[in-house]
């Protein structure tokens, strides 16, 4: 059964019961609030997502609720709670959904460490997966969003989970794609089908809302995918689109400075992380124009196939 074939007050009675389960990827989350943003960005993003039963087990159990005492009613918050502890200081109440997507992230980021987690997008064509790596304010995700309307699959807005297995596959974990201030009207304009959920403003981010993820991507979210390219993008305003080699050595270093986890596998994440170097181009990427960044990347495509 999918969220959406749920009735709307048969979804917030589970939020505000034992729990809503999602599955996601290899992941299943149960998700716990009383808070309507929370019920609203679910029933807007994640419709085609699977949902598992209420007893079900689940990797991740999160509950973001009001926070106490006076905090109920004046100048209200979230708290977003995670086995029993507050891993994060309270925020606005405005701000519960954003909170709700930053927490998953972190709940995979510091625990799945079944994956070498790198901090990056991750999209896919032809079987081939393009690593997109690169700080917040890049254009990573308004690029993602734009080569996702354009063909290429997702796997990932933010992380990109690599097998520690000989295969280095890397794992969809296909969640709504976030985009923050200007890229809001960037990808409204160029994907005018898009859904969105509501804008929340004065974050730590600035505006910044989610955009819903394809159905047909979803229904292939369990098919991995072989590590191809490695791209550090940059937007840069009027910029043509440059696509720039770089040493895999570098390329190596930024990438453990993007990963979660790679002091913490030791030795197994070195390993992964050398493997997928090896398996990888390494470019850096000016760009500007989506269409434009869009031709280059399926040039790449084009001349894999053409090698393969």
């Amino acid at each position: 059964m999918k969220l959406s074939e749920l009735a709307s007050g048969e979804v917030d009675r589970r939020l505000q019961g034992a729990g809503l389960v999602i599955a996601c990827g290899p992941f299943k989350f149960r998700i716990t609030s009383s808070l309507p943003s929370v019920a609203a960005g679910l029933k807007c993003l994640y419709g085609d997502y699977p949902l598992c039963s209420e007893g079900d087990f689940a990797d991740f159990a999160l509950q973001l609720q009001h926070g106490p005492g006076l905090r109920r009613w004046w100048r209200q918050q979230v708290r977003f709670s995670y086995e029993g502890i507050f891993p994060f200081e309270p925020l606005p109440v405005a701000h519960a959904f954003p909170q709700l997507e930053w927490a998953m992230n972190w709940c995979v980021s510091t625990q799945a460490h079944q994956y070498l987690i790198l901090h990056s997008a991750v999209v896919e064509r032809e079987g081939f997966a393009a690593i997109l790596a690169a700080p917040p304010g890049s254009g990573k995700s308004t690029l993602c969003a734009g080569l996702i309307s354009r063909g290429w699959r997702l796997l990932s807005d933010e992380l990109a989970l690599i097998s520690l297995g000989s295969d280095r596959r890397i794992t969809a974990f296909g969640r709504p794609v976030s985009l923050k201030n200007q890229s809001l009207d960037v990808i409204k304009k160029f994907v005018p089908d898009a859904v969105f959920n509501e804008v929340t403003h004065d974050t730590s981010k600035g505006s910044v809302t989610h955009m819903r993820v394809p159905a047909a991507h979803l229904q292939r979210i369990h098919e991995t995918a072989q590590p191809r390219w490695i791209i550090f993008p940059k937007y840069e305003s009027g910029a043509p689109p440059t696509l720039t080699p770089r040493s895999k050595a570098t390329g190596l270093l930024e990438l453990g400075r993007n990963a979660f986890n790679y002091t913490i596998l030791g030795e197994a994440g070195f390993e992964a992380l050398a493997d997928v170097i090896d398996a990888s181009d390494c470019y850096d990427f000016r760009y500007s124009q989506l269409d434009d960044a869009i031709a280059v990347f399926d040039g790449l495509v084009e001349d894999a196939i053409s090698r393969a």
